[in-house]
């Protein structure tokens, strides 16, 4: 279907940053067709959509998530990243159902759309889940997205080495599904809690079967300490070593990182998943995200999980992110709105190997999420937009989402995923959980 969206204000968000006021934009078979001033005649075009005066912005991009623990959000507050892992959440998430699972990431996903998020790029913890039924359950929403089984090292030999088949299994049978709207990537979880021959095994899955390598490095400074008493080496020159970095990269977080190991990221072309808010709460640190995107490497902005965030805004996300640089560097002209809006559409697209989503271009999908500021005090005067955007703007402001040109969201309600009965089952097994 040829749909044509007129009467609105179009953010492009690509390399030239145009916005397009009273502006148009055509779609047909997921993609964008046309965008640029309203045209005077709209021949063959199926369906005319007025969207009387909105903000059109391409979807939102979380570059790092673990949508599975949303049910966890609230557990093991103020608590340092290792004692919580293993005290709090790896323990919750060893009594998972298939249904503990699935509900969770659908409540992870409705509350990622209803905000504006339209892909996303998530590891997930396999154990005791039919990672077949989750996956489906993700797939029927409508999100686009790289949904990864993750690779540890714990339990017993056996349990180990079924979990890189399964891994293996999981990774050949979600390469390419849903017309492309879903990729998988292979995700150890990290150095310190893979052994060397995880590691390898890895890098092996991937390598054979071309796909993106998503593993958490740098992320605190125990961290770094662990992995240099254990191989002799900080975890980013550990991980170069073994040629992890011959395989295209995302990196959660790198919030301790020197410059020797920024040069190996930007020669490997390593992305980073910058997690600002998730690394202030768990009290990780503050990543340098200036002195990457100095070196070109490649920075996707991300929320990590609802459990240490404790939510999935990405407006509120880049907020943090662009602060916080502005407040390390005490130089107010650090990561400007412009840029910050970048990171979180087209560059975190890039980071995370989706290039054809990110930007409102021809040829690009038809993601595009809408806001109506005209009846928001917080988005007054709406002549500075792309300060609004950042710097006042949250997910509760977002309308509509269209995802390859098929609306998911319309006028805040999510039309592929019944919100009253995901939520009410999430609070229902949560109960059954802590019991």
């Amino acid at each position: 279907m040829k749909t044509a969206y007129i009467n609105a204000t179009f953010f492009s968000f690509d390399h030239d940053n145009q916005v397009y006021e009273n502006g148009m934009m055509m779609t047909e078979d997921q993609q964008i067709t046309y965008i640029g001033k309203q045209l005077s005649e709209l021949a063959d075009v199926d369906q005319v959509v007025d969207l009387k005066g909105k903000w059109v912005l391409p979807g939102l991009v979380n570059a790092h998530s673990h949508i599975l623990m949303t049910l966890l959000r609230g557990s093991g507050d103020d608590m340092l990243l290792k004692p919580w892992l293993e005290t709090k959440i790896w323990p919750l998430e060893q009594q998972y159902t298939s249904e503990i699972a699935s509900v969770s990431a659908q409540l992870g996903i409705l509350e990622m759309l209803k905000t504006g998020t339209t892909t996303f790029s998530d590891m997930f913890n396999p154990n005791g889940i039919d990672s077949d039924v989750v996956m489906e359950s993700i797939m029927n929403t409508g999100i686009r997205g790289a949904f990864s089984h993750t690779i540890f090292s714990m339990g017993t030999p056996e349990e180990q080495k079924t979990n890189l088949v399964e891994a293996e299994r999981f990774a050949k049978i979600y390469k390419t599904v849903t017309d492309g709207r879903f990729t998988t990537m292979v995700a150890p979880h990290s150095p310190y809690s893979c052994t060397t021959d995880a590691l390898l095994e890895s890098l092996r899955i991937a390598d054979e079967n071309e796909l993106m390598i998503h593993i958490h490095v740098s992320e605190t400074e125990y961290e770094i300490l662990d992995i240099e008493k254990r191989f002799g080496a900080r975890p980013v020159e550990y991980l170069r070593k073994l040629g992890i970095f011959n395989q295209p990269t995302v990196m959660a977080h790198g919030v301790v990182l020197n410059d020797g190991e920024r040069d190996i990221l930007k020669e490997y072309d390593v992305r980073v998943a910058h997690n600002p808010i998730s690394n202030l709460k768990l009290g990780s640190g503050i990543a340098d995200i200036v002195s990457l995107l100095d070196k070109d490497i490649k920075v996707g902005i991300a929320t990590d999980s609802a459990a240490s965030n404790n939510n999935l805004d990405m407006f509120e996300e880049m907020r943090v992110a662009a602060l916080l640089q502005k407040g390390m560097y005490k130089d107010a002209t650090k990561l400007p709105a412009e840029k910050t809006l970048a990171l979180a559409t087209r560059i975190g697209a890039e980071a995370i190997g989706m290039g054809h989503t990110g930007s409102l271009k021809v040829g690009k999908k038809a993601d595009f999420i809408t806001i109506y500021p005209y009846d928001k005090a917080h988005l007054q005067p709406v002549s500075e937009a792309y300060s609004h955007l950042v710097n006042a703007a949250k997910g509760s402001d977002v309308c509509d989402v269209y995802i390859d040109g098929k609306q998911v969201v319309k006028e805040g309600v999510c039309l592929t995923i019944d919100e009253e009965k995901i939520i009410a089952e999430a609070n229902r097994l949560k109960r059954e959980l802590i019991s």
